[in-house]
């Protein structure tokens, strides 16, 4: 048996090239292969961008698998770089090519929808042979291999939630299937501990009430899985895939949100670090804000907890939404600013401090959803005037993540649908403004000039220029002089700063080989300071340097001389 999966889905729109982003999705699918008994050596993989990049390495593949199966669709809204979600034509060229059975599943059964401010359609496919799954695809996959290893008719089976026993088996059983990432070993592991949303009532827009109420898995599970994915050379890490991590088996008892167990978040993080003691990144995603203000004691433990046991450049998301009170209200939304503004308030005093790899330990992040019901010009003042209240009590964020709404049949803004592009220039106008007045400010503090920057992988290569990342939950792009190649790992001096994106060089800088536009991106230095230090060169040593360059002391430590 011969089975392969393509996985067109991208949760990562700053990707500058094939993304490092491995989701559940696959590795459930490969699990529950393996637990019909299927070898490993049957169950390939290769992303969208792999495909792209090789086509006519995978044609024959495509034609010979028995079971071609397509994971895509995205319910988060982004503007995507190099890397893109699968496309319909894409998905409608792949199962042309294909002789076997044809599966198509992820987040595409709820609606594909290509950008923000956009209606989900139902995903309409030309051959009537491929089978949208309109459940989980890994438990749908499970049931259509059977425990003989026939494959069943698709037709004849029914779509259903995978279990969490199932998953527990799955996501450890799939671990395998990371090291036929394209980026392996330099990719990040998406990992979930729950799904379904605890509170009583959901936000309009939001898909995760779908799943029911909030099941969550055994710690130790988690735990296992990311020991089974250590084991099989992967080294970075993000908690991400539930809708609050401080939930994490927290309590129901009745309040708005429910009570967070501190003592599970520690076990977990504990746990990972002692199963993984080599690990390079642990990160999180996902924090609801009215958790930290209904339970601020309990969230400034886990806060504290995460610090302890995390890498440093890790990023609470909080979902805001929006600042305007009649807009929360009209949606539901999780919290008020006042709510938010609190909980960035204390991630601060406890994540502002600079870890081992130049950035902060831990910030906060704000997503901002515009197209919401109860929307006026009144809402984007709110919005930037909540955002320069952050910049003027010298709080830190990491992340200003702003977007329109994508609705899904089933939420309740879908039948509100005509509205939700209404105020596009505006949405526009304000996202600039943001951009040049919050982020850059925002992003000089976070990272001023000079700093040292770990362990960052150079992604892709124009115009004399690298562009790389650290791995993380929500990396920087960093733009280096020169042209490494994939993969090589630096450290990097910043020089720079755009709104969304740093520049910098590698440190130490060889300033003996180093060219000219190297050269003038050392920080704190000027054009004509670059110019006599290039005029100079080479240099003996670090004396000879201190002798021929007045203020060499100021950017000695960046270079090298050898």
């Amino acid at each position: 048996m011969k089975i392969l999966i393509i996985d067109g889905y991208v949760d990562e729109p700053a990707c500058l090239g094939v993304s490092p982003y491995i989701s559940p999705y696959p590795r459930y699918i490969a699990g529950a292969l393996c637990d019909r008994r299927v070898a490993e050596k049957d169950i390939h993989y290769v992303t969208i961008d792999g495909l792209r990049a090789h086509p006519r390495q995978f044609e024959k593949l495509i034609r010979s698998a028995e079971i071609v199966i397509v994971i895509a669709g995205s319910t988060v809204p982004g503007k995507y770089l190099n890397a893109t979600p699968v496309k319909p034509d894409e998905i409608q060229s792949i199962f042309r090519a294909a002789s076997g059975k044809k599966i198509l599943g992820g987040p595409i059964h709820f609606g594909f929808a290509e950008e923000g401010g956009t209606i989900a359609k139902e995903f309409r496919a030309v051959d009537k042979d491929i089978t949208l799954v309109k459940g989980d695809i890994e438990a749908f996959i499970y049931d259509m291999v059977g425990k003989s290893q026939k494959i069943l008719d698709p037709e004849t089976i029914e779509p259903r939630l995978r279990s969490i026993d199932e998953v527990g088996r799955w996501s450890i059983a799939g671990a395998f299937i990371v090291r036929q990432h394209p980026r392996y070993p330099h990719i990040i592991c998406e990992i979930e501990t729950y799904r379904g949303c605890g509170r009583k009532t959901h936000c309009s827009f939001c898909t995760e009430n779908f799943y029911g109420k909030s099941e969550y898995r055994d710690v130790q599970n988690v735990i296992s899985e990311i020991k089974n994915l250590y084991d099989y050379g992967a080294l970075h890490f993000r908690i991400g895939r539930q809708p609050d991590l401080f939930g994490f088996h927290a309590i129901d008892t009745g309040n708005v949100v429910p009570e967070p167990q501190p003592h599970i978040i520690e076990l977990l993080y504990k746990g990972i670090r002692s199963s993984a003691p080599e690990i390079k990144t642990l990160h999180m995603d996902n924090v609801n804000p009215a958790t930290i203000k209904e339970y601020p004691e309990k969230s400034l433990e886990i806060i504290k907890t995460i610090v302890r046991y995390h890498t440093p450049g890790d990023v609470a998301a909080l979902g805001m939404e929006s600042a305007d009170p009649a807009v929360i209200k009209a949606n539901n939304l999780k919290a008020y600013p006042e709510d938010v503004l609190e909980a960035i308030k204390v991630i601060n005093e406890v994540g502002q401090k600079r870890g081992y790899n130049g950035l902060p330990e831990f910030l906060p992040g704000i997503n901002f959803v515009h197209g919401l019901p109860g929307e006026t010009r009144k809402t984007y003042e709110l919005n930037y005037r909540f955002l320069q209240d952050i910049i003027d009590r010298e709080y830190l964020l990491r992340r200003i993540n702003i977007r329109q709404v994508m609705a899904f049949p089933g939420t309740e803004i879908y039948s509100k649908k005509r509205s939700i592009n209404k105020n596009r220039k505006l949405f526009l106008k304000y996202k600039e403004l943001i951009r040049k007045n919050i982020d850059l400010p925002m992003l000089r503090k976070v990272i001023p000039d000079g700093t040292v920057i770990t362990d960052v992988i150079c992604e892709h290569c124009e115009k004399g220029y690298t562009l790389a990342r650290q791995p993380a939950s929500y990396p920087l792009i960093v733009k280096i002089p020169g042209e490494f190649p994939e993969g090589k790992v630096l450290n990097v001096a910043i020089s720079g700063h755009k709104s969304r994106s740093i520049t910098g060089i590698p440190c130490p800088l060889n300033i003996n080989r180093a060219s000219f536009k190297a050269i003038k991106e050392i920080p704190g230095i000027g054009k004509k300071q670059a110019m006599d230090i290039a005029a100079n060169a080479p240099y003996k040593d670090k004396n000879d340097f201190l002798t021929r360059n007045s203020n060499g002391e100021s950017i000695i430590n960046y270079l090298e001389f050898e």
